[in-house]
């Protein structure tokens, strides 16, 4: 008798196994089910990036033989190529738990050490280059308007009505740039004129152009960002 039931134990356990394909489909035909499946996979492959991360470890850095001709480094914009920012007259508009909150030049952003690196840019699309860029890190100037060391992430807002949202630990990257310059010269409009974040560690998307406005922050706003809010992940870690 108790053979008898172990095998029954065991054959049941098969046929739950046979039918485990086709449960997950009635999952995934159902459509809150299937939406709540592809958020909980988006947090835990954010999750997952997160963990992954380092700060410490810097991403690849390239001679100057390897970076791509400035020419064929794809332009891609969400909206348009060039917003049309008055250069003259653009600010960054610095807020939240910053001591000191207000409209910085860009000509105070250069005041710091400039950072000059040639790291690769990762598209989501599938393409990748390596570009040379050049720009005040984003730690200097974080430390400098007194950001709360008790902050989470850095928001920032750009011309062209994109929006993103950073871990403060990525955005304190040895690499994350504040970048105004490419291939020596000053960001084109095209590329984000006359500021872009530039973060070897992130997915291209990460990295708006035509930033007008940064937020440093505890608790992140419902735009968290502009692809992100479309079902991007929010990490967007490489």
């Amino acid at each position: 008798m108790e053979q008898r039931l172990s095998h029954a134990r065991r054959y049941s356990r098969r046929e739950l196994l046979k039918m485990a394909p086709l449960a997950c489909a009635g999952l995934l035909l159902h459509a809150n089910r299937r939406e709540w499946m592809l958020y909980a996979g988006l947090r835990m492959t954010d999750a997952a990036s997160a963990l992954a991360f380092r700060p410490s470890v810097l991403a690849p850095t390239f001679p100057e033989d390897d970076v791509t001709p400035f020419h064929y480094f794809p332009i891609n914009s969400y909206l348009v190529d060039d917003p049309g920012v008055d250069l003259d007259a653009w600010r960054l508009d610095v807020s939240g738990l910053v001591r000191h909150p207000g409209a910085y030049t860009l000509t105070s952003i250069r005041d710091f050490p400039k950072i000059m690196q040639n790291t690769r840019h990762i598209c989501i699309e599938g393409w990748d280059v390596i570009g040379s860029f050049a720009g005040t890190r984003v730690d200097d100037f974080l430390t400098q308007v007194g950001a709360d060391p008790s902050a989470r992430f850095l928001e920032v807002e750009c011309a062209d009505d994109y929006y993103e949202s950073i871990d403060m630990a990525s955005a304190r990257h040895p690499q994350s740039l504040l970048c105004y310059e490419m291939y020596g010269q000053p960001l084109s409009r095209e590329h984000g004129a006359p500021l872009r974040l530039v973060m070897p560690t992130k997915l291209g998307y990460k990295q708006a152009k035509y930033i007008v406005a940064m937020r440093v922050t505890r608790v992140l706003s419902a735009r968290r960002g502009y692809w992100e809010d479309q079902g991007y992940s929010w990490h967007g870690g490489i």
